[in-house]
């Protein structure tokens, strides 16, 4: 086939234009293209006057003998010849496995390494300490409506069925390198299982809340109906080893499942079992994340700035992402964007506050939000060792319930630059799922951190008009950024402990539900490569 990058098209154009600009670009009549694959897609919003989609297509030509010629006749450097690649299922090894696989933890990396297990005849054991979906997103709405007295520890925004991701808006950006396929294969499974196809090519590709969950739902069918098991509200606080080798994993009711393989895929909260896992010496270190403050706009500003127009209409609510490099050498930017968003409650124990973004498909919500967050190193925590990430989050929490009398605690931009505490809103609505309560977040960080925060969002002010805005919505503590620990493991992907195999943002592998997954994979066809099921 033929790959055309940079293929140009105002945006609103008509279904037949893209087939008409290839067609142009290569210089063939229309008739000799079979077909036309979007294989990303972005906004161009340099000109806001002007705006455009800019496409990378692959062109499957009527007679597929003539590509090499037709590409030397376009003489163009953005027109080449490419080779499809498709995700690859790995072959089974030889070593025998007499026990099925199981799978800690049903985020991304474990619904994916239990799917592919499930589909090469494994059968794996995947345990949720939390509900399903369905239960799950009940007890969580509970939550924001009642707040700490109804937090179910084992199922809530962190733990359950779907991870940490499943409310945040489900977005599928990755840095991750692949040439393997496996991206591919992660969105065409999520599509299969009930997201918009716009998934395949959109360039910042996102399923939304309320689509995820049923997603989620459906992969867990999947599962079942490849022989795979799914159990929920089976803790595990124990993996168990024989002879310097996994030997099963023990469960909070004290029950034991045997097993010669365990994927640990539990996310990057599951303090707990870190704590287990580090007095069983399995090694780990500590590694740098960052942590910061979640800052609301309205998302009509957000769109000015970006395509030069508040309402949106086809190109839907605007995303931004800024990054800076302070003066103490700290780097800020944003993460988890949520255009036409809500800040949300995303607490999982008693007594300790955390927030992340949340959007639902349409985006439709009045404001943007996202975390503006600053690095951290091992340096910065008090405590020494592998956990010493864990207790810095968790003082930071602390004190965020601390702050907000168990409630979210909320501040206007500009009450933070003169360390007062906010006793009213301006003319940003504020948008949260669960109670909030007006405070000062300045008590939260350390200074140095605030500083290195307030110049971040200077510098973002003079980026987008009104980010430094005086009554742009604060709110505290974004502290689960990603693990602040990392499991270590070798060129097979297992631990120090044989046959325990660390995997996805939990174990530090991964960032975000796509590359998370992508891990999930990874590691599932390292077992399978090495063992056969019969």
């Amino acid at each position: 086939m033929i790959r055309i990058n940079q293929l140009a098209l105002e945006t609103g154009h008509g279904p037949e234009a893209l087939k008409k600009k290839a067609a142009r670009l290569l210089k063939v009549p229309e008739t000799a293209i079979k077909e036309v694959v979007i294989v990303r897609r972005s906004i161009d919003a340099r000109k806001k006057d002007h705006l455009l989609y800019s496409y990378i297509v692959d062109v499957k030509l009527a007679d597929p003998k003539k590509e090499g010629t037709v590409v030397k006749k376009a003489a163009s450097s953005n027109i080449r010849t490419e080779t499809e690649s498709a995700y690859r299922y790995p072959v089974h090894g030889e070593e025998k496995l007499s026990r099925r696989p199981v799978i800690i933890g049903a985020g991304p990396a474990g619904l994916f390494a239990a799917l592919l297990l499930a589909e090469c005849g494994f059968s794996p054991l995947l345990l949720e300490q939390g509900d399903p979906v369905e239960l799950r997103t009940e007890k969580v709405e509970q939550f924001w409506k009642n707040g700490d007295p109804s937090l179910d520890i084992r199922s809530n925004v962190q733990f359950g069925e779907g991870g940490a991701g499943t409310f945040s808006d489900g977005k599928l950006n990755t840095l991750v390198k692949d040439d393997s396929g496996r991206n591919r294969m992660v969105l065409e499974t999520f599509v299969e299982a009930g997201a918009d196809p716009v998934i395949l090519y959109d360039s910042k590709p996102h399923i939304g809340t309320d689509v995820l969950k049923d997603v989620i739902k459906n992969l867990r069918m999947r599962i079942i109906d490849h022989g795979g098991e799914v159990r929920f509200r089976s803790c595990v606080t124990e993996i168990l080893s024989e002879s310097g080798r996994t030997f099963g994993v023990r469960l909070a009711d004290g029950s034991v499942i045997e097993a010669d393989i365990v994927i640990l895929s539990v996310g990057h909260s599951a303090r707990e079992l870190f704590s287990a896992l580090h007095e069983q010496k399995i090694l780990m270190e500590p590694k740098p994340f960052a942590v910061g403050l979640r800052v609301q706009h309205p998302q009509k500003m957000i769109n000015r700035s970006q395509y030069g127009m508040e309402d949106a209409e086809e190109l839907g609510a605007a995303p931004y992402k800024v990054t800076a490099k302070t003066a103490c050498g700290r780097g800020v930017y944003s993460f988890c964007m949520c255009p036409g968003g809500y800040v949300v409650n995303a607490s999982s124990e008693k007594g300790r506050l955390a927030v992340n973004g949340m959007s639902y498909a349409d985006r439709g919500g009045e404001n943007a939000n996202s975390a503006i967050i600053v690095a951290v190193t091992p340096a910065d925590f008090a405590g020494a060792g592998p956990l010493g990430g864990i207790e810095f989050q968790r003082r930071l929490e602390e004190k965020a319930f601390s702050l907000g009398n168990g409630k979210i605690p909320v501040q206007l931009f500009g009450d933070f630059e003169v360390n007062r505490a906010s006793v009213s809103f301006g003319d940003v609505n504020p948008m949260f799922r669960g109670e909030y309560e007006l405070s000062n977040l300045r008590e939260l960080m350390t200074e140095e951190m605030n500083l290195a925060f307030l110049e971040g969002m200077r510098e973002f002010g003079r980026k987008i008009s009104g980010f430094d805005r005086p009554d742009a919505v604060l709110a505290g503590i974004e502290s689960r950024t990603s693990s602040p620990l990392r499991i270590l493991r070798d060129s097979r992907l297992e631990s120090s402990l044989p046959g325990l195999y660390p995997c996805g943002e939990g174990a530090g592998y991964a960032g975000g539900i796509t590359s998370a997954a992508m891990d999930g994979l990874k590691v599932a066809e390292e077992i399978i490569k090495r063992y056969n099921p019969t």
